[in-house]
């Protein structure tokens, strides 16, 4: 039995290439895996799924909706196909939706547990793709996916935002079922919705994949949207006191070691070893074109870097100033 390339959180990754290039004699892929493998390897546009926000309460609802609506001016798509605009959208939709009967049930957001998180109302998912996307496309595939995951479970909501770079749509999904199930939503959650959303893409005419990082060769991991927002305004705290943190430990020759160095290195040599594999196996199936592509893919992987290594290396001229006015002195 091959080992698996990448165990995350010991949940299927969306792209075992280690499993597929290493089949038994005479085995072929399934056309669902040679298409997976397909467009990582020709580098088809990532899918992104990420759960950004929320409310739990009632003014953080109202206030959420608000905000991706742009205060009214922005249509808003219910789960029963209507379109509603205006100041009292939102409202009428917490209305609609007794979000005030939920609230009053988790009225006590920690419910006598100290340290638990307050409940949600609402979730906020977000979906997106790069610049250049159709966004009625980008709509349309969104409104099957929402349709498929939550339709006679789930109420929810959609608004498309084209004023940004990339086109995405914010869904909101209430938390609580109409059966009274609360909605949890986990790391292998999203990974499927990626897949269910790159489905959905492509069945509009829009090339779209969904593999995780480490298969692409990419090891930077997901930052927090308070954290970005932050770094984007100069006000980031949390980096600040990394990067003092790390310049005062190349200064004083400290610098402490990796945390997660080793992990990393053995996650990318698992994946060009699969990668190399799988090339080998694209060549006996008579398919050079795509061993090819899967050669680029490899060769143009950048070195994998801890987020310590990277914030040091950005660090490195200063750093190398200073220790050289230090030995002037």
């Amino acid at each position: 039995m091959p080992r698996r390339l990448i165990d995350l959180d010991k949940e299927r990754p969306l792209l075992d290439v280690a499993s597929y290039a290493r089949r038994g004699p005479g085995a072929r892929w399934s056309p669902q895996e040679l298409e997976l493998i397909t467009h990582t390897a020709r580098r088809t546009p990532e899918v992104m799924v990420k759960v950004s926000g929320g409310a739990t309460s009632l003014q953080g609802a109202l206030a959420h909706l608000k905000y991706i609506d742009r205060r009214g001016r922005l249509d808003i798509e219910t789960d029963q196909g209507e379109v509603v605009l205006g100041s009292d959208a939102q409202k009428s939709l917490i209305a609609d939706w007794e979000l005030d009967l939920v609230a009053a049930e988790f009225r006590s957001p920690y419910r006598g547990q100290a340290g638990r998180k307050a409940a949600k109302l609402v979730h906020n998912i977000v979906l997106s793709m790069p610049a250049g996307t159709p966004p009625g496309k980008l709509m349309a595939a969104s409104r099957e996916f929402a349709r498929e995951e939550f339709a006679l479970t789930h109420r929810y909501a959609m608004v498309l935002h084209t004023d940004q770079d990339h086109p995405h749509v914010h869904l909101v999904v209430k938390a609580v079922s109409e059966e009274g199930r609360r909605l949890n939503i986990r790391k292998a959650t999203l990974r499927g919705w990626r897949r269910q959303f790159a489905a959905h893409l492509r069945a509009q005419g829009i090339a779209a994949n969904a593999t995780d990082r480490a298969v692409r060769g990419q090891v930077r991991g997901p930052v927090r949207d308070g954290i970005y927002r932050a770094a984007l305004r100069g006000e980031s705290t949390h980096y600040r006191v990394r990067l003092e943190r790390i310049a005062q430990a190349a200064r004083s020759g400290r610098a402490a070691p990796e945390p997660g160095a080793t992990k990393l290195q053995e996650t990318r040599r698992a994946v060009v070893q699969g990668w190399h594999a799988a090339a080998d196996r694209a060549l006996e199936d008579g398919l050079p074109h795509l061993a090819e592509q899967i050669w680029k893919l490899i060769g143009g992987m950048p070195a994998p870097q801890t987020d310590e290594e990277r914030l040091r290396r950005s660090l490195a001229p200063g750093v190398d100033t200073h220790r050289r006015q230090e030995r002037t002195r």
